[in-house]
């Protein structure tokens, strides 16, 4: 799921409840182990997403602490507000405080986790971090650590095939794109923006993209795509790596007195899905974290019954959802 994302940004990657779950338990003081055994390790989860103030990642944290919260887990929910500092700093504490069983991380800059990878396995601690193994420094699976990506090529194709559809039924082939897209150092953003690109010139080659702007949260991008608008009246389709950047969209071409033709989605959060019905939004490649979360919870529990041995490489399922279904 990894990134989002969800969706948030890009990597986000952001949909109805959003993105990778690790169950975060740790091992105590008192005779924690790290020789394989989960005897020690309490079940309490450590959930650190990219940040709570996304709508779809707050709604994920929801999620997380009520489905793992239903299996007898307590689950720690940190927020470190898109800051890759932060984020090392609030779990290198909540790992060092005996806390901790297992992490579910979305991080905020993935090469920034390296010294929360190397503590949690040292500790018996087992993770599930978003992105690929090579995104980390990585050539493979790891002692501990699972990892939960987002297929950012093939969300990116979907994304750029859907906006040329969209391109070619509505605008005869033709027209001005904005790009809004997730911010620097999020997981999967230089393939994602790539094979979208790529695709969408390949199915409606008249289409031209002629602006982009960084959709951090959704007020911000509306402000920046309303300031674009301004200067670009002739925009009339937007290519929205996460639910913030579409979502921003169409409300900045409200205020200005316009309606967007074609908007596609990356991420799919109950919000974009509703625009989807009715029309707002022309698709949008729907993360399916419901059921990426409950992967990646039972992953995390199995790692519990031996910390040390590898972990797995999961990806986060995604669905093209139109006003058809």
């Amino acid at each position: 799921m990894t990134s989002h994302p969800a969706r948030t940004s890009r990597a986000v990657i952001l949909a109805t409840s959003l993105l990778l779950v690790a169950s975060c338990s740790h091992a105590s003081e008192s005779g924690g182990s790290t020789t394989g055994t989960s005897a020690a390790l309490p079940k309490t989860l450590v959930f650190s997403p990219l940040s709570l103030a996304p709508p779809a990642l707050k709604g994920l944290s929801e999620g997380v602490k009520g489905y793992a919260g239903g299996k007898g887990w307590e689950v720690i929910v940190q927020d470190p507000n898109f800051d890759p500092s932060k984020q090392t700093q609030q779990l290198s504490e909540v790992l060092g405080s005996g806390r901790a069983g297992a992490g579910w991380i979305l991080a905020v800059a993935p090469p920034s986790m390296l010294p929360i990878i190397k503590t949690a396995q040292g500790k018996g601690i087992p993770l599930l971090v978003n992105g690929r193994p090579d995104e980390y420094g990585f050539t493979g699976p790891q002692p501990g650590v699972t990892f939960d990506y987002v297929d950012y090529t093939a969300g990116g194709k979907a994304l750029g095939e859907q906006l040329g559809k969209c391109v070619n039924e509505k605008m005869g082939g033709t027209a001005q794109v904005l790009a809004a897209q997730s911010s620097e150092g999020q997981a999967g953003k230089k393939e994602f923006e790539e094979a979208a690109a790529a695709a969408l010139k390949a199915t409606a080659p008249g289409a031209s993209i002629v602006q982009t702007v960084v959709a951090k949260d959704r007020a911000g991008a509306q402000t920046e795509i309303g300031n674009v608008l301004q200067g670009k009246p002739g925009l009339s389709a937007v290519m929205a790596s996460n639910d913030e950047g579409a979502l921003g969209a169409i409300g900045a071409f409200a205020a200005a007195g316009k309606t967007a033709q074609c908007v596609t989605d990356f991420g799919g959060n109950d919000e974009v899905l509703a625009n989807v019905k009715s029309g707002k939004i022309y698709a949008s490649v729907a993360l399916q974290f419901q059921a990426d979360m409950a992967q990646s919870f039972d992953t995390l529990v199995a790692m519990q019954a031996d910390p040390k041995a590898n972990g797995q490489i999961l990806i986060v399922p995604q669905k093209v959802i139109t006003a058809q279904g």
